[in-house]
């Protein structure tokens, strides 16, 4: 595909991201879509062969983007609280530069279901292989890594459609340490300790106590 041919293509796909958004896919058409890019309406069966196709891809790629964005993100991280808070930070950041994420992606449940099991399969694949990277390395206490990333993504999933979709907060670093004190100290209602830290699996355990024996009969 020439230069120019790309650029039309993500034309396509950002007027597609737009437009599924605001009129969701069934009120869409692709007279929407190519009025919204500015190209011909032929110009659109040059690159997607019907209005599913493109969103799908609108779908995968705005998938792809987020999580090179994360990955980006946490680059220079070194321990994995510092992983988990820099993440949310760019999944909200993502969230206020792509407003249209959550219709879309959902909208994707009833259109194609693969396409939207896709969306979080991907996105949880890395998330376990970082947090069973952690759990090797005694950072994370040793539970199901696939369960715990989903606990992980629906966390920043609920966050991010309050306080930044719902209403932005100028005060995310609130959010945050929220999250952040949730993910070192679970619920327990005592108080945490001045420095975060996960909970690892080798903190030492202090061994359980037997009781006395009485006298023998």
């Amino acid at each position: 595909m020439t230069p120019r041919g790309q650029r039309t293509r993500q034309k396509l796909l950002k007027a597609a991201e737009a437009v599924f958004g605001e009129k969701g896919y069934e009120r869409a058409s692709i007279a929407d879509l190519t009025r919204k890019a500015s190209v011909a309406l032929g110009t659109f069966y040059v690159y997607f062969p019907d209005k599913q196709s493109i969103f799908v891809e609108v779908v995968d790629e705005l998938g792809a983007r987020l999580r090179r964005l994360i990955a980006d993100s946490t680059a220079t991280c070194t321990t994995r609280l510092e992983v988990e808070r820099e993440g949310l930070r760019a999944f909200f950041e993502f969230v206020r530069q792509h407003p249209n994420l959550y219709r879309v992606v959902r909208q994707a449940e009833f259109v194609d279901a693969d396409c939207y099991r896709r969306y979080y399969d991907r996105f949880a694949k890395g998330y376990v292989r970082g947090l069973t990277q952690a759990m090797d390395a005694g950072e994370v206490r040793r539970m199901d890594p696939e369960a715990l990333a989903y606990c992980l993504m629906g966390i920043g999933d609920f966050l991010g459609m309050r306080w930044v979709l719902w209403e932005e907060d100028p005060g995310l670093e609130r959010v945050l340490d929220t999250a952040m004190t949730l993910l070192s100290h679970g619920l327990s209602s005592g108080a945490p300790p001045s420095r975060p830290t996960l909970i690892s699996s080798k903190t030492p355990q202090r061994p359980a106590r037997r009781p006395a024996r009485g006298p023998r009969s």
